[in-house]
């Protein structure tokens, strides 16, 4: 209730999905100069909907088999934990936006969904590659317990 009290029933004063994540203060910072890198910080936002965003995305992703989870556990081996909470943060803050702004329902997307995609986009990825290397491909992926 408090983020729709900041943000706004409708959301209308936020164009885009990127609007409120830069407003707030969530999004990415990346300052350059001549193409050399100085500062990757987060730019200051709305102290009290950073920290919302902050204890959701902490909560987020204690949520077991969630797509929050899955994220923060992909990006935590290179990151530290402060560091790959604030992703989360990001994603619910664009994910607030649509809600609120085009009346979505948000439906979770659980990791058995989640692998099952990419296993379907790896097959094709790599049938692909076979065929740009001139092999023939043929015949239907093989049955769970099937010996190859």
């Amino acid at each position: 209730m408090q983020m729709i009290a900041e943000v706004g029933a409708p959301a209308a004063t936020f164009p885009t999905y990127k609007a409120p994540a830069s407003w707030v203060g969530t999004c990415p910072g990346r300052e350059e100069s001549g193409g050399e890198a100085k500062s990757t910080r987060s730019p200051k936002g709305n102290r009290d909907m950073r920290r919302l965003l902050n204890q959701a995305a902490q909560a987020a992703v204690k949520v077991k088999g969630s797509i929050f989870e899955v994220t923060f556990k992909r990006l935590l081996p290179r990151l530290q934990y402060k560091r790959s909470i604030w992703p989360i943060a990001h994603r619910l803050c664009r994910l607030l936006w649509k809600i609120l702004r085009e009346g979505v329902r948000y439906e979770e997307r659980g990791t058995t969904e989640v692998s099952a995609k990419s296993k379907r986009t790896r097959t094709a990825r790599m049938i692909k590659e076979l065929r740009k290397l001139g092999y023939q491909v043929a015949g239907e992926p093989l049955a769970a317990g099937t010996p190859a």
